[in-house]
């Protein structure tokens, strides 16, 4: 089965993909894991991605759609694939179908895990996080014992910046603009499927395998 998995900030597409991967047996493919995997192997691509990633520039899609055909060729995606973070740009999905075509690997599904952006707000701004061992806590989902102190050392716990609520207005403003393309183009191609993720962890998950089931 050869999936794209899309969410927002906060929506839970890691924990999801993680649940799918499991059941379905087929290789997590994140953007990053790409890119470090290309780096290590030294090939090519990932110097030219490792050139770019050194100036803190993005790497452009030409070089990330490349990494994404070297990865996707590997034997373990023979089975299928679960794509994560890839394509974020009309470009690179035209890239990805010409892959596709190419390896005779036909996309079947890309899941939007859907949550409301002002849940996402709560989410994202009820992280609390550890200073000293770097444990993680949400004021809602998973508070510490004591009131934001950590339950291992006891450290007062803050909150990143990137967890404000400005910050993350903005974030997920971005990321919307980006995100909404993508799934217009995919739903024009009778790809899409749209989860209610804002619901319990499991409960999402049996609606991702029940549309899965269904469609397959």
């Amino acid at each position: 089965m050869n999936l794209i998995l899309m969410g927002l900030p906060g929506a839970g597409k890691g924990t999801q993909a993680e649940k799918i991967i499991e059941k379905y047996r087929i290789p997590h493919i994140s953007t990053g894991d790409m890119f470090r995997s290309a780096i290590k192997e030294g090939t090519d691509l990932g110097k030219k991605a490792k050139s770019f990633m050194d100036q803190g520039a993005l790497v452009p899609d030409e070089v990330t759609i490349g990494i994404v055909r070297e990865r996707l060729g590997k034997t373990d995606c023979q089975k299928g694939f679960l794509l994560d973070g890839f394509p974020r740009t009309i470009a690179q999905a035209e890239g990805l179908e010409e892959i596709l075509t190419d390896l005779n690997m036909p996309l079947d599904y890309v899941i939007y895990v859907d949550v409301p952006e002002n849940k996402l707000q709560d989410r994202l701004t009820g992280r609390r996080v550890c200073p000293k061992c770097g444990a993680t806590y949400h004021v809602e989902y998973n508070p510490p014992k004591v009131a934001e102190t950590c339950d291992n050392d006891q450290a007062t716990l803050i909150q990143r910046e990137d967890d404000q609520p400005e910050t993350v207005a903005k974030r997920l403003k971005v990321n919307v603009e980006e995100t909404q393309p993508m799934l217009d183009f995919y739903q024009d191609k009778g790809h899409l499927v749209t989860v209610d993720g804002d619901q319990e962890i499991s409960v999402v998950f049996e609606e991702i395998d029940e549309k899965l089931q269904a469609l397959s």
